[in-house]
């Protein structure tokens, strides 16, 4: 029987015990590392990546000070249990390029399957990959690419008190963490090796298809999780302007389709904001 992680006294993670259940023969991770502190875990891999780092590296910190979330706003992290966050680097070189528009997606998939097994709460997602819960925002993904490489990010909130946490952006939704929710687990060296879980499995089988979302599932799970679909949206396009529909489906290449009456409208780009 394998052991149960642990978490060292002074609240890091376990790095030891998470390589030893990630970085197996099974799995597509291929190096782990825990750093005290970094600007940007997403940064540090882009630069690994264009320095040949291999497929399946993943870099976590426990604190970060310059993270980078969707269009160039920031997401800095106070040390140990407050948050969660980690970044990973694949190299997708063997899918076409329209179908790398899925890999924001799928990691989003995963992040929601691991908090709703891992920490028992409600999870779903908000196109193209905010991750929600009782509905605030729990999560967030940003997916950027160095080359052949794509390097994915991904910030939880795990045991941030409300005064922790930063005021809602116009518009949008406020955040919350998973002690605020009351969820069943907190450790985030669980919470990492199940995300990791998710996210290799999810790859693997997208991967084998060819990036072929409706053949490896991706698509039908993506939908099974997503509440923007079905729901009235404006969103704010690239440009200043704005789009108002309702969120009818997901394209070939991850796309959302938002019909403001005239028929579904491809949004590769843009901030949704769910209309109530």
């Amino acid at each position: 029987m394998s052991k149960p992680f642990s978490t060292p006294s002074d609240g890091r993670l376990d790095e030891a015990r998470l390589r030893a259940a990630v970085l197996t023969p099974d799995r597509i991770w291929s190096a782990l590392d825990v750093v005290a502190q970094t600007g940007s875990t997403n940064a540090d891999l882009l630069a690994a990546a264009r320095a040949g780092a291999a497929h399946g590296t993943v870099l976590a910190a426990e604190q970060q000070t310059s993270g980078r979330g969707r269009f160039g706003r920031t997401w800095d992290t106070p040390p140990a249990a407050s948050a969660l966050t980690f970044s990973v680097l694949l190299r997708p070189a063997a899918i076409p390029p329209a179908g790398r528009g899925w890999l924001p997606l799928l990691a989003g998939v995963a992040a929601a399957r691991a908090l709703r097994a891992a920490a028992a709460v409600d999870a779903v997602l908000k196109w193209p990959n905010d991750v929600l819960a009782g509905g605030a925002k729990l999560a967030g993904i940003l997916a950027e690419q160095a080359g052949d490489a794509v390097v994915i990010g991904i910030g939880i909130n795990v045991g941030a008190r409300r005064e922790d946490l930063p005021p809602p952006q116009p518009g949008a939704l406020p955040p919350t963490s998973l002690a605020l929710l009351g969820a069943a687990s907190t450790d985030r060296t669980a919470l990492l090796a199940a995300v990791l879980g998710e996210l290799g499995e999810w790859y693997q089988r997208w991967a084998q298809a060819g990036g072929d979302a409706t053949a490896s599932g991706l698509r039908a799970e993506y939908l099974r999780r997503c509440a923007t679909i079905g729901a009235a949206v404006r969103v704010q396009l690239p440009g200043g302007t704005e789009l108002t529909g309702t969120a009818t489906g997901i394209g070939p290449a991850g796309q959302l389709l938002v019909d403001a009456g005239d028929g579904p409208v491809p949004v590769t780009a843009g901030d949704v904001i769910h209309v109530r």
